[in-house]
């Protein structure tokens, strides 16, 4: 849908006030038939998430992800040997210590057979 009254210059408003990509800007600028009152609003309200790499040896991953979990501010958890998913936990799982431990045995599993993996870690933003 084209809407009339979207201009470079309130998708740069937007980008600058909400920090979000010009595609970001120009979508919720379309949502909002070119209010931008409104597009703020509708950025503010929606949950941001900023995701975090570390690179660890296999014989630290558990240690590593136990620490992560304690943060508490973690959304999701995931581990990845070259590109190749291997394990990926949610966050509500973190805050269930009994359910959690199917997901540290199979950390111990991986961590066993491998020698580096990459931890991503999604964080909501404030």
């Amino acid at each position: 849908m084209k809407v009339e009254g979207i201009t470079l210059e309130k998708i740069d408003l937007l980008r600058h006030r909400a920090g979000v990509s010009y595609r970001e800007a120009y979508e919720v600028l379309e949502e909002t038939q070119g209010d931008v009152v409104r597009a703020l609003i509708k950025l503010e309200e929606k949950p941001r998430t900023v995701t975090e790499k570390f690179q660890v040896r296999g014989s630290e991953l558990v240690s590593r992800v136990r620490e992560l979990i304690r943060q508490g501010n973690v959304n999701r958890i995931v581990v990845k040997q070259e590109e190749k998913v291997l394990l990926d936990i949610p966050v509500t799982v973190g805050a269930i210590g009994a359910v959690f431990m199917p997901y540290l045995a199979a950390l111990g599993v991986i961590a066993a057979l491998a020698t580096r993996c990459t931890i991503e870690v999604e964080r909501r933003q404030s």
